[in-house]
């Protein structure tokens, strides 16, 4: 299980990435299709990592909302 942060780009897509995978993001036209495709970007992303026998990273990502 990963933690995926999600949030309008500058483009009009949605961006979705997971801090835990430094460059593991991804996007999409809707919210949901960011998050499905982040989905997939983090499985190639640890079928990568386990094929070139490296350690794949626990999720210690803590999110905090603070409002200003």
């Amino acid at each position: 299980m990963r933690q995926v942060v999600v949030y309008p780009g500058e483009d009009g897509w949605w961006v979705a990435e997971c801090p835990s995978l430094p460059g593991c993001i991804s996007q999409g036209k809707t919210r949901e299709e960011a998050i499905e495709n982040e989905k997939e970007a983090i499985r190639g992303y640890i079928a990568a990592l386990q094929e070139d026998n490296l350690v794949v990273p626990e999720d210690k990502f803590e999110a905090l909302l603070v409002a200003i």
